[in-house]
């Protein structure tokens, strides 16, 4: 069993290789898809029918599997590339041909459209899933239209589609076995797109005043010019003062988160202010342990004064120095005053010699 599955896997990874040989190199996302001529298929095999068993399983090998896909793919949006992705990826080897239907079939069977059919078949040429496009695209597929452009399988999604007078457009090609399903991306449809626009015609009229459209242009009448234009210039008002309202709002942030700080900031230096006072003057403080100690040991000095040593040496004389004369007497100190200062002073101190000559007599 074992070697027969490796057998089996060798096998199909010779075919792909062989396969990616008679392809040659992949095609690169550099140009559009092209468009289809008279006669899309060129291959030379003859067009043998598959089953959707065989494609799935990747034969035959000398051919890609061709897969068709057809609508209208106004306003192209992602529901539509998620089903040609689908369509695309349902088989190995797939060669995808989109069926892009005209204006005026289109205008016919199921209304007016935001695209032309030249803008829709060029959105469809620049989808990466896309390897070919069919301009003016019948409406309902008959034999001999599968059969000029050698299709395989036609992919849609599953819902029947009521057009044309009949319940189901696809439903001879489901009763062919040729039909195969894809899903449909809820939430998002063409349909969708253009109610969004209708619900809100006046939020897109007055973006494209703005945008530099004229009332004309966008075929709104004088009055609602103005009223738009002045809806503009209210709403313009409004993103004004809300930018003021913010920037003061960030300003005050600001300023209540910097105050904060600063508060912050103030209690620990407080609190280390009053350590440091309480740590110096407080009642077991360094200050009162200081005084105490001066203090006593002034009170120590005062009760026991120190005298001058007995036993201290004479102090001896320079060698250089002469010894000063001896002091005169007393009496001859007395006898030479001073020279007054003053006359008053002269009679004062002549009065005081008379007095002392008369106490000698």
């Amino acid at each position: 069993m074992v070697k027969q599955r490796r057998g089996r896997a060798h096998s199909c990874c010779a075919a792909v290789a062989q396969l990616r040989c008679r392809r040659g190199p992949l095609k690169t996302l550099t140009k559009p898809a092209i468009f289809a001529r008279e006669t899309s298929c060129d291959c030379r095999a003859p067009h043998e029918k598959l089953s959707i068993t065989q494609a799935r399983r990747g034969t035959p090998v000398d051919r890609p599997v061709r897969v068709y896909a057809d609508g209208i793919f106004d306003l192209f949006h992602s529901g539509h590339a998620r089903a040609l992705m689908q369509a695309k990826n349902l088989f190995p080897n797939t060669y995808l041909i989109v069926g892009v239907c005209s204006d005026e079939l289109t205008h016919k069977y199921k209304g007016f459209t935001v695209m032309t059919e030249i803008e829709r078949y060029e959105a469809l040429r620049h989808c990466r899933y896309v390897d070919e496009v069919l301009r003016d695209a019948p409406w309902t597929l008959t034999p001999d239209f599968l059969e000029k452009h050698k299709i395989d399988f036609v992919a849609h999604d599953d819902i029947p589609y009521s057009s044309a007078g009949s319940e189901d457009v696809y439903k001879h090609i489901k009763q062919a076995g040729m039909f195969v399903p894809t899903q449909r991306t809820e939430g998002i449809s063409t349909s969708e797109l253009i109610t969004r626009i209708v619900r809100d015609y006046d939020v897109y009229a007055r973006r494209n005043l703005q945008r530099g459209y004229t009332a004309k242009e966008l075929n709104v009448s004088y009055i609602n010019e103005k009223k738009y234009r002045l809806q503009n210039q209210v709403d313009r008002m409004k993103e004004k003062v809300r930018t003021v309202e913010e920037k003061s709002k960030h300003f005050v942030y600001r300023v209540e988160e910097k105050s904060h700080d600063l508060i912050q900031k103030w209690e620990e230096k407080s609190r280390e202010f009053i350590g440091n006072f309480l740590e110096l003057f407080g009642p077991d403080g360094t200050w009162k342990q200081v005084f105490q100690e001066r203090s006593g040991r002034m009170l120590s000095y005062a009760m026991s004064p120190r005298g001058s040593p007995c036993n201290s040496p004479p102090r001896e004389l320079s060698p250089l120095r002469s010894p000063s004369p001896p002091s005169p007497p007393a009496r001859w100190h007395n006898a030479r005053p001073s020279p007054p200062t003053s006359p008053k002073g002269a009679s004062a101190s002549m009065s005081s010699m008379s007095e002392g000559d008369e106490d000698e007599k």
